[in-house]
């Protein structure tokens, strides 16, 4: 599902919550990304091509990029006329461009996050190295982008850096190379992936092998978390083993979890990469369900993408019903257990948020997150366990690295009901109202 704007070539897309972010007239196949960081200047250097293809012939069109130095923006390998700002690049070609086109970017600059209403988010400087958390917006603060959930495309990522560093990066490891005190680290993702999901980590980091099947996991952790991180992260075999079997085969080439030296607030989803700060680390799986979280993205999320934001709580209340799954699996607290309990804080907070809508400011709000797992618990209990995880595996195989709707997952769950749920997801997705957990 590509991405189609109000008009050709218009500076904006049609999300109801970000219009300002994605651009209309072309859908992105492929990004050829080349980057050279310097971590004491904090400078990035970067030349982008784009492989696009316009929906109808384009006499001008329009990326996101944050507020680089750009020299040079070429069209099919012809110089083209641009003009960049407010962290729009537009570009108008020496002649309309048709069907397939490439764009190649040569940018350069000090990275910085963007700033949102949740925040700054994107490109960041670390005590001693860097990370990209880019949900929502963050992407076009290192790349130029078609920035929109539902322009997903492959990538090509090469990243130059200092020798003592790694980098991880969104894609499967498929070159090293090392010259001059730098060393060049080259990432191929084959799957489409939203611009949003597309990430760089760069420390001084230890690789920690977690298990060889079903894909490759592996850790990148600072030493000195080395023997923590092998405890708090030594069960994710078995966590990868149950959500496959209740969500279906995991659906990329390899799975990263990156430690960083610093605290961070929140973990990072990528596609294939979860990060997490040194606090998510403590010796005794404290934070367990947030590995489980963000593991659970890989399927809700990054291989299943939003075809807006409107539907965010397929992302998030998918993920936080995993982490009750688990913990079920595991022998922890039933699922059922911590329903009821959640159930009864969301029912003390104000009846005042849809979660099939719930608007820019609320994309975050913790009832998105509880209230979409409780929405999956009380469907479960509805229709039963068989035909509910075969509904969540029919889920994620019908639309394997596509987009997806609120709409398309309720009538996929009529379907394996056997039933007409309407009534059901009305209450549940389209009233603030919290109905009961037997509704």
């Amino acid at each position: 599902m590509g991405l189609s704007g109000p008009a050709a070539g218009a500076a904006r897309s049609d999300d109801p919550y970000l219009p300002t972010h994605g651009n209309g007239g072309y859908r992105v196949e492929h990004y050829d990304l080349e980057i050279d960081y310097r971590l004491a200047a904090n400078r990035l250097t970067g030349r982008a091509v784009l492989t696009a293809v316009a929906d109808a012939p384009l006499s001008r069109f329009s990326l996101d990029l944050a507020t680089f130095r750009v020299p040079r923006v070429l069209v099919d390998g012809r110089a083209a006329k641009f003009r960049h700002r407010d962290g729009k690049l537009h570009v108008t070609p020496d002649r309309p461009v048709a069907g397939r086109f490439t764009v190649e970017v040569r940018y350069t600059g000090n990275p910085t996050p963007v700033s949102s209403r949740w925040g700054d988010v994107g490109w960041d400087e670390l005590a001693d190295g860097a990370l990209v958390a880019s949900q929502p917006v963050g992407a076009p603060s290192w790349f130029p982008c078609n920035d929109h959930p539902s322009d997903k495309a492959t990538y090509r990522i090469a990243v130059t850096t200092a020798a003592p560093y790694t980098v991880a990066a969104t894609g499967v490891l498929s070159a090293r190379r090392r010259s001059a005190g730098a060393r060049t680290w080259v990432f191929e993702r084959t799957e489409p992936t939203p611009s949003y999901l597309v990430s760089v980590q760069i420390g001084r980091y230890e690789e920690i092998v977690l298990s060889e099947d079903p894909v490759p996991q592996v850790a990148l952790v600072p030493a000195r978390l080395r023997k923590v991180a092998a405890r708090d992260l030594g069960r994710h075999p078995a966590i990868m083993t149950t959500l496959a079997r209740f969500f279906g085969p995991y659906p990329f080439a390899d799975y990263q979890l990156v430690v960083t030296d610093d605290e961070l607030e929140d973990p990072i989803e990528a596609q294939g990469m979860s990060i997490f700060g040194a606090n998510h680390l403590d010796g005794r799986r404290t934070h367990e369900r947030l590995v489980v979280h963000e593991l659970a993205h890989q399927w809700f999320g990054n291989s299943l993408t939003i075809a807006d934001w409107r539907h965010i709580w397929l992302n998030e209340g998918f993920a936080t019903y995993a982490e009750w799954l688990w913990s079920e699996a595991a022998g922890g607290r039933a699922a059922a257990a911590h329903a009821r309990e959640w159930h009864a804080r969301v029912a003390a907070q104000p009846a005042d948020l849809v979660l099939a809508d719930p608007g820019p400011a609320r994309m975050f709000d913790e009832r998105v997150y509880k209230r979409g797992a409780l929405v999956l618990h009380a469907l479960r209990g509805r229709i039963g366990d068989e035909p509910f995880f075969a509904l969540l595996r029919d889920w994620t195989a019908r639309h394997r690295h596509a987009t997806v709707t609120t709409a398309q997952f309720v009538e996929l769950a009529g379907r394996h009901a056997d039933a007409d749920l309407s009534t059901f997801f009305t209450a549940w997705l389209d009233r603030p109202a919290l109905p009961g957990l037997g509704s």
